[in-house]
């Protein structure tokens, strides 16, 4: 076995700057460019609107401070998952991953593959079967580039993010050199609340979704013990201060309505200052966006499903390593398969949208894990995140204000979302029944 490989087979390829491209780049999507339209009409006040930007970036910094610990604990293939089973229960991993393969996580590439084709539609005319057809194919092209080895996936990943952030970089200088500044705005109706501070949160949240899954690519990651924590922070950091740069360049060309009613509110920015040209510029912007975050979200899902699979919580195909490319193929193969179903019959709108708020109910247990791992004589965990044990119980509460908000804001809706969950539960135990060794193996 060489220096580089680890006993599962996979090689350690990755390291600190692939590791930040993969945080980076998987939590800038295409929403930035997009539309930060939620915040600003939850909190109608340019300077609050951006104070949640920051708050936001702050409260993901701590769920990777919260990781970064476990990450070093347990630098193994699959993050979450193996964090969830060893702190708590396989059965708490093994939800993980039944909501990640069928609603979270695939439901996540189906929907920035769609936006990607809706983009490319600015250029090519396209039909909603036209649109379809080219998420599948952009999706199934990042497909194939992860099956054929994680040192390309990376690579490419490196590079779609260093587009991204130039290209962010850009749009924050442009508007701030050679905009004209706001001068008069309409006003807008409403006052900052309670409520909508709590609103504006979630919606930011959601928008820096995807800081975890580089821990799921420890086993390829060269020391990641060390290597993971500083990639979180370093990304976290990173896109927190884009974040707020950006939204704070989109205010100072556009009046405060006008973001509040944008969807596409970095063109308008572009428009306002070069003309109709500048949309079709951030057009190709939002497709490279979209494309780094498709891609990162597809490198990282697999290594669970093998991990899952290692620990006989799947089925044991899934495990299997390519002989060339040292790659889960089979997993990722599954992976785009159901990815192509979600897009072509567009149910990945209901699952997505039903399903995305309960992953923050395992990110909370991954911080409650924190409080009863250090009791643990066992544990040892090479980094220890600051701010124990204010910033994780302050995660918590976050995580659950995120949850119950969703569940007053549309009962039935997550209702839905928890039951599709919570079905797994008894496919679990039926599961392990038939195969009794498993629930060993996973421990």
């Amino acid at each position: 076995m060489s220096a580089r490989e680890t006993e599962g087979g996979l090689q350690r390829l990755i390291g600190i700057w692939r590791a930040t491209a993969l945080v980076t780049g998987t939590i800038i999507g295409a929403s930035i460019f997009v539309q930060p339209s939620d915040i600003i009409t939850a909190v109608p006040h340019s300077g609050a609107a951006i104070a949640i930007w920051f708050g936001a970036g702050l409260l993901t910094l701590i769920g990777a401070l919260v990781v970064a610990e476990l990450a070093s604990a347990w630098p193994a293939s699959g993050g979450v998952y193996v964090f969830l089973k060893v702190a708590f229960t396989p059965a708490a991993g093994f939800l993980w991953g039944w909501a990640m393969f069928w609603s979270m996580h695939t439901g996540i590439i189906a929907a920035i593959a769609v936006v990607f084709a809706r983009y490319a539609g600015t250029f090519v005319p396209l039909g909603p079967a036209g649109t379809k057809g080219v998420a599948i194919a952009a999706m199934g092209i990042l497909s194939v580039v992860n099956y054929r080895g994680v040192r390309h996936a990376s690579a490419l990943q490196t590079a779609l993010t260093a587009v991204k952030v130039l290209a962010l970089l850009l749009v924050i200088a442009v508007a701030f050199a050679l905009g004209e500044p706001v001068t008069q705005a309409a006003p807008m109706p409403g006052a900052v609340t309670g409520s909508g501070i709590i609103a504006a949160l979630v919606a930011g949240l959601f928008a820096y979704g995807g800081w975890h899954m580089v821990s799921y690519t420890s086993g390829e990651t060269i020391d990641p013990t060390r290597t993971i924590p500083r990639a979180l922070m370093i990304g976290t950091v990173t896109v927190t201060v884009l974040y707020v740069l950006a939204n704070a360049a989109y205010l100072y060309v556009l009046p405060v309505d006008r973001v509040a009613s944008s969807t596409r509110v970095a063109a308008e920015v572009a428009d306002a200052i070069f003309g109709p040209v500048g949309g079709r510029v951030v057009a190709v912007l939002v497709m490279c966006s979209a494309l780094g975050a498709m891609n990162g979200v597809i490198m990282a899902g697999p290594r669970v499903y093998q991990a899952m699979a290692a620990d006989r919580l799947l089925f044991t195909w899934a495990a299997r390593l390519h002989d060339r490319y040292g790659t889960p193929h089979r997993a990722i193969a599954a992976q785009a398969a159901w990815a192509s179903v979600l897009i072509a019959t567009g149910s990945y709108r209901v699952l997505f949208t039903r399903v995305v708020y309960t992953e923050w109910i395992f990110f909370a247990l991954l911080a409650v894990a924190l409080f009863t791992l250090r009791r643990r004589p066992d544990y040892a965990p090479r980094y220890r995140a600051w701010g124990y044990p204010v910033l994780p119980a302050l995660f918590v509460l976050s995580s659950a204000v995120i949850v119950i908000n969703q569940i007053l804001r549309d009962p039935k809706e997550a209702a839905f979302g928890l039951a599709i969950v919570l079905a797994g539960l008894p496919v679990y135990y039926v599961w392990t029944r038939r195969q009794p060794d498993a629930v060993d193996e996973a421990r």
